[in-house]
């Protein structure tokens, strides 16, 4: 079926974007020629963060729907504003940046309903600041991968289709910024949902990147720590428990056996306890969310 302008439609295809005045045409293009033959109805919804640079005008003069943010909050901002915005039952998203390619939405979109969320796979690293990118990307992937308890091809990717009502009921989980996209990941893989990664291709940004190096990066690594804590607080109370629990048994080992008077010191009993403490700790937060899970 065609792009619907006004009325019911199957999917929204969200494009959330900050000074893209540039890109938005070429991307918006890509978009309907991509879904050109896809069988249900489609909207196009883009969502400005308070951008500066004519991207709202850009948007409007190629037809789309366009929802402005009236002061600048960041990506997830727009991303959850935009959720809330969409008409479609189900949503893909991409940035408007034109890096990601468009044509594999047909596939991507395929693989639903039985899936709750496919993202896309890129098979190459095409941005910017690659030297510090990649080698905090894998750390920060691979400490997901331990948390989900699942395979994770690409944490980030901004290339996403998925279930609007499942994704609603996490979007208090997602921060403001560039990190909203990998809790979107993590929360339905840590909650059970099925995802599903298709391998696609990625290239050079239109314009200029808003990615700070530090900054970003940071925020990318507290975000999936917070996230453990949302959703699978034993796997960061557990492992604390057990390394002092074995730091409390080899000094105590050491302390009774060295020493002449064959007694445990009060830094031994300290340790025990604390990790005593830390398990504690960690099956009250355990329980506290499968009984907010169970809520909801």
């Amino acid at each position: 079926m065609p792009e619907v302008y006004d009325g019911p439609v199957k999917l929204t295809v969200l494009l959330p974007a900050y000074n893209e005045a540039a890109a938005i045409p070429p991307v918006v293009a890509e978009v309907r020629a991509a879904l050109a033959a896809w069988p249900d109805a489609w909207e196009i919804l883009v969502v400005d963060d308070a951008s500066t640079d004519g991207t709202v005008a850009a948007a409007r003069a190629a037809g789309v729907r366009v929802v402005e943010r009236p002061v600048n909050g960041g990506s997830g901002a727009s991303r959850k504003t935009g959720i809330h915005a969409a008409k479609g039952e189900w949503i893909a998203m991409l940035d408007a940046d034109g890096t990601y390619v468009a044509s594999h939405l047909p596939e991507m979109l395929s693989f639903l309903p039985a899936y709750d969320q496919v993202n896309g796979a890129r098979v190459v690293e095409a941005g910017t600041m690659k030297a510090l990118r990649v080698p905090a990307k894998w750390f920060i992937r691979k400490l997901a991968e331990w948390v989900s308890g699942h395979r994770i091809p690409d944490l980030n990717t901004g290339l996403k289709v998925f279930k609007r009502d499942v994704m609603k009921d996490y979007l208090w989980a997602l921060p403001p910024g560039f990190s909203c996209v990998t809790s979107m990941t993590l929360s339905f893989l840590c909650n059970g949902h099925p995802v599903k990664y298709v391998p696609v291709g990625y290239r050079k940004r239109i314009g200029k990147s808003k990615f700070h190096p530090v900054k970003d990066t940071f925020r990318y690594g507290s975000t999936v720590l917070r996230l453990v804590m949302y959703f699978r607080p034993m796997r960061i109370f557990g492992p604390m428990a057990l390394l002092l629990a074995l730091l409390a048994a080899g000094k105590g080992a050491y302390d009774f056996w060295c020493h002449s008077h064959h007694t445990l010191q009060e830094s031994d009993l300290f340790l025990g306890l604390t990790a005593v403490m830390v398990f504690v700790l960690g099956l009250i937060a355990d329980l506290i969310v499968a009984q907010a899970r169970a809520r909801r």
